[in-house]
């Protein structure tokens, strides 16, 4: 359990690093990391308060098409957003576009990883995740197809909100999902398996 613990709340703090790493680059985010941009370019609150804002309100959802949300569920809606802001406090602002680029590939990788950690803790799915879930559970549509089209939605909101959209969204879009199903298996908890001593043989 304590390893389980250590390894979401590690993995939910890298995901936070991996935003501020995106928004740093300058290249692009994901699509929904654009609409938190959109929405803090507007309201003025920092990334990491729209971020946790944007959580419980999707949370919300939730209810409707009936998810229990976990430990892992409410832990993602709070530490993310923190780890983003106190990330940005530490990344300074790029110039040189190969650091950026660099800056760029690192946090794709390290987004990955940490999806891979919080995921194979086994404590529940992010918010975003369970509402696709959820989507998917009442509607009989696709997980392809629910999940297209809430990041179109999400990405059209955000780019006429002024988030930032650019090569790097396009490059996240195509490697995240192979890169999170390489990196899953290393961090799936398995089930301890108690050995049953055998009886001695008598000769």
């Amino acid at each position: 359990m304590v390893r389980r613990l250590l390894q979401l709340y590690v993995g939910l703090g890298l995901y936070g690093l991996s935003t501020a790493m995106f928004i740093r680059a300058d290249l692009g985010v994901d699509p929904w990391d654009v609409f938190h941009l959109g929405v803090a370019l507007q309201t003025g609150m920092t990334i990491g308060t729209v971020i946790i804002v944007t959580g419980a309100a999707v949370l919300l959802l939730w209810i409707p098409l009936r998810q229990m949300p976990g430990l892992g569920t409410l832990s993602n809606v709070i530490c993310i957003g923190l780890a983003a802001d106190a990330s940005m406090a530490l990344i300074p602002e790029l110039s040189s576009l190969p650091v950026r680029i660099a800056l760029l590939v690192s946090g794709i990788v390290a987004n990955a990883i940490a999806t891979g950690m919080y995921i194979g803790a086994g404590f529940g799915s992010g918010p975003r995740d369970g509402l696709m879930t959820g989507i998917h559970a009442r509607l009989g549509w696709s997980i392809r197809s629910v999940r297209t089209s809430i990041e179109v939605s999400v990405l059209i909101i955000g780019c006429l909100l002024g988030g930032s959209f650019g090569v790097g969204t396009v490059i996240y879009a195509l490697t995240i999902g192979p890169l999170i199903q390489l990196c899953l298996p290393w961090f799936r908890q398995k089930p301890r398996i108690e050995t049953v001593p055998q009886p001695e043989r008598v000769v």
